[in-house]
């Protein structure tokens, strides 16, 4: 019966979200284009579906993603965990004893781009519009590497202590430089594809991971050090995604060059 009231709950509070979005398109479609409205049935249907959808996926976060990312960061930047293993007897613990956690950071950034829904329509919108030349798990990939290795970076800045600001402009530089060398096509993709990153999956993983980091690394504040990972997961996949089309591009020429 909880979860049940549970998911009333959060179905009312996506309808509360919903709403002014079909108010907008329908709108837009009466007073502006002054149309009657193509398939009204099956549009309805379809938001009928959009709301039990995302309640449901709402749900899940709130009883599984959530708490599950909570756990794991508390448990692996414990410090009597990282000492177990590690085996130091430091008072102080070193950047290298948290190995486990820069894995942990590796894994949960490509496993959560990976199934990021909003990744998987802009890949696939991007592999129609440009007639199968941008592959849809060519991109889901070249982001989930560049999440991966901007969250762990990340974790390694939190530990380390270092400022923000210098990872930040220096990522920026190579987007920049990038940018200038890239296939034109690809830059407005790679631009987006940093900002699809930081959607419903990645961001409670991600910002539980870097809270529980900087409230256990002694010397750290949770407000200032705690977040900012996900400034990393926005601005690696744009590096990363230009460095797969110059990559296939590189590739493409040399092949016309020695066929």
């Amino acid at each position: 019966m909880e979860l049940l009231s549970q998911f009333i709950e959060i179905t009312l509070t996506t309808i509360k979200d919903v709403i002014p979005i079909a108010v907008i398109i329908f709108g837009f479609q009466i007073a502006v284009i002054r149309r009657r409205i193509a398939n009204l049935r099956k549009v309805l249907i379809g938001f009928a579906y959009v709301i039990v959808g995302l309640a449901l996926f709402l749900l899940g976060l709130e009883k599984a993603l959530f708490p599950i990312g909570r756990l794991m960061a508390e448990q692996l930047t414990d410090p009597e965990f990282i000492r177990s293993w590690s085996g130091s007897v430091a008072d102080a613990l070193q950047w290298q004893d948290y190995f486990w956690v820069y894995v942990f950071a590796f894994s949960i950034g490509a496993s959560t781009t990976i199934a990021e829904p909003s990744l998987i329509a802009v890949a696939i919108k991007a592999n129609e519009v440009s007639g199968g030349a941008i592959g849809v798990w060519g991109l889901r990939i070249a982001v989930a590497i560049g999440v991966a290795v901007g969250i762990s970076l990340g974790t390694w800045r939190i530990v380390t202590g270092y400022p923000i600001h210098w990872f930040i402009i220096a990522g920026y530089i190579v987007v920049v430089i990038q940018t200038c060398f890239a296939p034109k096509m690809i830059v407005p993709l790679a631009y987006d594809s940093g900002g699809v990153t930081t959607s419903t999956v990645t961001v409670p993983l991600v910002a539980a991971l870097g809270l529980g980091l900087a409230e256990t690394v002694p010397g750290r504040s949770a407000l200032i050090d705690g977040f900012g990972l996900i400034a990393f997961a926005s601005l690696f996949p744009m590096i990363t995604v230009m460095a797969y089309a110059q990559i296939s591009e590189f590739r493409t020429k040399r092949a016309r060059a020695t066929g």
